[in-house]
């Protein structure tokens, strides 16, 4: 489905109420009880075809099929196992969560917190599933907060085992599943076990939560720590702690305390004593692995600010945020473009791409809000090499000059002369960059950005403010504004035509290529293979030349290399007369260019012409908005056809190779 496409249907799902905790999303469209059902009438166990007991579902890596780690690995059945598996027994708690042979250590912290809110845990671990006769199928389920919404997981319960044991998260007390069940469920929603590996305890909080997490630095705390982490504590926050390492060297070393470097730790409670006539503040925290053997209770709040580097606690509800306001939060799912830059020095050369990025506005009555900039999916994407982006964000003020009444995107020149207002703490390789601003009445452009240009990837930002705020995407309207003048063609080109097309003035696609060619092949400011016979064909059947457009090549080849970057393209099919939005800016780019992103002169072409074709066929659905969204929706089934074909054609070409 499109990406104009997969917005209407997911605005859809979102009005009737799919998406929240009580109608999550099921995940890869399995139905947890319509599964369950068709187990009970057929009298046999679940088998999850979607993630099945194979290498391929424990890594790629260090837990791929070649791996010495994966010998002997079996996938058993909790029934199996032990003679009488339990789901539950007489509660969740923190001893449930035992780490095994996989460092996701940062996800048992959260899995640890999450147990001392029962709320919560319902929500994530939905009631009524059990081992019992009459009640057992071989199927569980699990639910989780992603990018906006909730989504059922379904498994069945076959977990990797080596020797009879667990191989990854078990209970301390031996037969009670729950927590191995929900780390397979969260390893199939990122595509295996080996995807868990390292992270980041707020993105296990946030997904358990649907919350916004905020980071403490403990070599500068606040004064009033301690009462914020009571009060995150009295409102069910879950809350993390960790040890920075300085090298790869220090990772998991142990400190004198007996303190792991790099592993997560999960706070569960805080308490104020009197000890030895002093009132004491006392701080709980865990970790699957080890336990602290410094001194015995003294200022240990202190002792804690000490030997731990960062506090992390997420924020169950906007409420959480603020001591004196009901909280209401704004949220927005969108693309990036395809370029983004560095905002730590912005100059004019980063300026260049960095206004192509998306923006969104906030028109705020003047209060403390958070920003959260999260990456989508990036896990996922560990198997093809890819990790996590390093991002960031900036903000800036928007003058009265340049009113936000109109839905226009802020082209260079704003950026050129204006200087952000607040950006967030730090560029950084992690799932997500969140920062609390507190800012004066007006309007804020919000700009998300990786560090270097030309990264892709999508990504959800959300805002949660005190107050009741507007938060929109800022995007052009979709529309053509093409004016042909005659006087634009190449004289070399109206000479060559007049031969060819004789007194008639018709010409054929083959006739026209060859023209076409004989031109741009005398040019060496042009970059080009020669155009393709389906340009030729489309321009015929446009019955337009518009040889015009090589001006606007040269023109906005910027950096005279022949060839159009992203950002240039984009630059460039705004002077030929088309007004185009964010989604279909990233999918011309996505048809059109070569693997380095760059689009030589044919290819620029035919994208013009395929763009006057669909203009023109679709000016009488512009006169409602109904019509232009059904024309934005045409338009990106159109170019993702023309994708789709051609990595057919390139299939078949390597296969006549062979």
């Amino acid at each position: 489905m499109s990406g104009i496409a997969a917005a209407v249907q997911h605005r859809r799902e979102k009005n009737q109420g799919i998406g929240t905790n009580s109608q999550a999303v099921k995940y890869l469209n399995q139905d947890y009880e319509a599964l369950r059902q068709r187990c009970f009438e057929s009298g046999r166990l679940f088998q999850d075809e979607s993630f099945p007991a194979l290498p391929s579902s424990l890594g790629f890596n260090e837990l791929g099929p070649n791996s010495y780690k994966v010998r002997g690995v079996s996938w058993q059945r909790p029934t199996e196992l032990t003679s009488d598996p339990e789901f539950i027994i007489s509660g969740a708690s923190r001893t449930d969560i035992c780490q095994g042979a996989l460092g996701d250590c940062w996800l048992l912290a959260a899995i640890a917190s999450l147990t001392l809110n029962e709320e919560v845990l319902a929500r994530v671990v939905p009631h009524g599933q059990s081992f019992r006769d009459g009640e057992y199928a071989g199927i569980f389920h699990f639910q989780f907060w992603q990018f906006g919404e909730w989504v059922d997981v379904v498994i069945d319960d076959r977990l990797p085992a080596k020797d009879g044991e667990l191989l990854f998260v078990h209970s301390a007390e031996g037969r009670e599943f729950w927590s191995a069940l929900l780390e397979k469920a969260y390893a199939k929603l990122n595509g295996s076990y080996e995807a868990l590996s390292g992270g980041s305890t707020t993105e296990g909080f946030e997904d358990f939560t649907g919350g916004i997490a905020e980071v403490h630095e403990l070599s500068r705390p606040s004064p009033h720590l301690f009462h914020i982490i009571q009060k995150a504590q009295s409102r069910g926050s879950l809350m993390g702690c960790s040890i920075d390492i300085t090298s790869s060297a220090d990772s998991e070393a142990v400190t004198r305390q007996k303190l792991v470097k790099g592993h997560a730790y999960s706070v569960t409670g805080t308490a104020q004593v009197e000890y030895r006539g002093n009132m004491e503040k006392l701080i709980r925290i865990r970790n699957p692995w080890v336990r602290w053997s410094g001194p015995e209770p003294g200022d240990v709040f202190s002792d804690f600010l000490q030997h731990y580097s960062r506090l992390e606690i997420c924020n169950l509800t906007p409420d959480a945020l603020s001591d004196d306001y009901p909280g209401s939060v704004r949220t927005g799912f969108y693309r990036p473009s395809t370029g983004g830059v560095s905002l730590l020095i912005l100059c004019f050369r980063t300026t260049d791409t960095f206004w192509t990025n998306p923006q969104f506005v906030i028109r705020e009555a003047g209060c403390s809000f958070v920003v959260g900039l999260i990456q989508k999916n990036r896990r996922r994407l560990r198997k093809t090499g890819e990790d996590m982006h390093t991002v960031g964000f900036a903000i800036y003020e928007v003058s009265r000059l340049f009113s936000l009444d109109r839905n226009v995107h802020l082209n260079r020149n704003f950026f050129l002369r204006h200087a952000s207002a607040a950006r967030s703490e730090t560029f950084i390789n992690l799932r997500e960059v969140c920062s609390r601003f507190c800012l004066p009445p007006g309007e804020y452009l919000i700009l998300p950005s990786t560090f270097e240009p030309n990264k892709n990837g999508d990504f959800c930002v959300r805002v949660f403010s005190e107050k009741q705020a507007d938060f929109q995407e800022l995007d052009d309207p979709v529309e053509s504004r093409i004016e042909i003048d005659e006087e634009d063609v190449d004289d070399r080109f109206r000479s060559l035509f007049g031969q060819l097309a004789g007194g008639d003035c018709e010409i054929s696609a083959f006739e026209l290529q060859k023209i076409l060619n004989k031109v741009v092949t005398k040019r060496s400011d042009i970059q080009t293979s020669g155009f393709s016979l389906a340009t030729c064909r489309n321009m015929v059947n446009l019955l337009d030349v518009s040889f015009h457009h090589r001006n606007i090549y040269r023109e906005k080849d910027v950096d005279n290399s022949g060839t159009m970057s992203s950002t240039e393209m984009r630059t460039a099919v705004e002077e030929a007369g088309f007004s185009l939005n964010n989604a279909l800016h990233q999918v011309l780019v996505a048809r059109y260019s070569e693997s380095d992103l760059t689009i030589d002169f044919d290819n620029f072409v035919g994208c013009l012409v395929r763009l006057e074709t669909m203009f023109s066929d679709f000016t009488l659905s512009l006169k409602t908005d109904m019509m232009m969204m059904m024309m934005m929706m045409m338009m990106m089934m159109v170019m993702m056809m023309m994708m789709m074909m051609m990595m057919m054609v390139t299939v078949d070409t390597h296969g006549d190779e062979d």
